[in-house]
């Protein structure tokens, strides 16, 4: 089967990437990747809006830790939330990596945005970085939002690549605690256990998100012999029925793109109302490069109204 070309305006931020140089992560520590993330994150982002309201504070997690989070609400009203968990391969990845995108979120769908960081790998693994997203989102839920000046019974869930992972996890632990979400964003999420798909073998390699770093991500964040389990794969979640309404953002050149549309099409297939957006053409972490890629500034408006129908109906 023929490789599906890249967009033009890909095609030029891979060579101009590779014409930087830049070493993969996996050459490089731990810190000094989270260190090369963080400088290089935004770079093809757009201008961080200004909004009314952006402030730091520290949400408690159930064990008395507390971790960064940053609010984001273009306006001082007691708005609906969204509970966005960033990227990075449960490796890397903060606050400031995921800061344009949380803005551009939240001036566009008219919601606020509650962005939190959760313990990385290799010094938490599994399942920290699930536990500790799912107490951002019942801490929002019960007292979060109240302190906050924002309505919790308006609350929905958004991640990108491991963090949509995380938020697909959060949809399903909260349909299981009765608590009631409006939405889920899965952006570019993966969800299965294992590396064994077309897409997984297609693009391997030369497409940003290479298999070689996925392992390198993986291996740091979990044992091998129990990656079936549904908090790192939802795909082998049992069941799907009764989640909150989904809305998937999927790149074709991405070796995670099989495993993006199984989940959709398994909500779909669990009366869950799905919207799918599949970008051909594009790679991981198009999401975060709306000066350079149009798609990026598209997928950001698709998900600021697939947010802000949830929260009129």
């Amino acid at each position: 089967m023929k490789t599906p070309e890249l967009t033009l305006q890909m095609a030029h931020v891979l060579q101009g990437i590779r014409r930087a140089n830049r070493p993969p992560f996996r050459a490089l520590t731990v810190p000094e990747a989270r260190e090369a993330y963080t400088v290089a994150s935004e770079v093809l982002e757009l201008p961080r809006a200004p909004l009314a309201r952006v402030e730091d504070f520290r949400m408690p997690m159930v064990d008395g830790v507390s971790l960064p989070a940053r609010l984001y609400a273009a306006s001082g009203s007691k708005l609906p939330v969204v509970l966005y968990l960033h990227g990075g391969g449960f490796t890397i990845g903060n606050l400031d990596t995921h800061d344009s995108l949380c803005r551009q979120i939240a001036l566009r769908s008219g919601a606020a945005v509650v962005a939190t960081e959760y313990r990385l790998v290799p010094e938490y693994r599994f399942p920290m970085a699930v536990s500790d997203s799912w107490a951002a989102l019942r801490w929002l839920a019960h007292e979060g939002a109240k302190r906050l000046r924002l309505d919790a019974s308006r609350l929905a869930v958004a991640g990108d690549s491991s963090g949509g992972t995380l938020a697909a996890v959060c949809a399903i632990l909260a349909e299981q605690a009765g608590m009631v979400l409006r939405h889920q964003v899965l952006i570019t999420p993966g969800t299965a256990p294992h590396a064994g798909s077309n897409s997984h073998r297609q693009f391997a390699s030369g497409y940003l998100l290479e298999a070689a770093g996925i392992d390198w991500f993986f291996n740091h964040y979990i044992d091998k012999a129990v990656r079936a389990d549904r908090r790192f794969a939802p795909l082998n979640a049992p069941s799907l029925e009764d989640l909150a309404p989904a809305c998937a953002i999927l790149a074709g050149c991405i070796p995670l793109a099989d495993e993006g549309l199984a989940y959709a099409d398994r909500l779909r297939l669990a009366g869950v109302p799905a919207q799918l957006e599949f970008h051909r053409g594009l790679t991981h972490d198009f999401i975060k490069m709306g000066r350079a890629i149009p798609e990026a500034i598209s997928a950001q408006v698709v998900i600021a109204s697939a947010l802000s129908e949830a929260f009129r109906s």
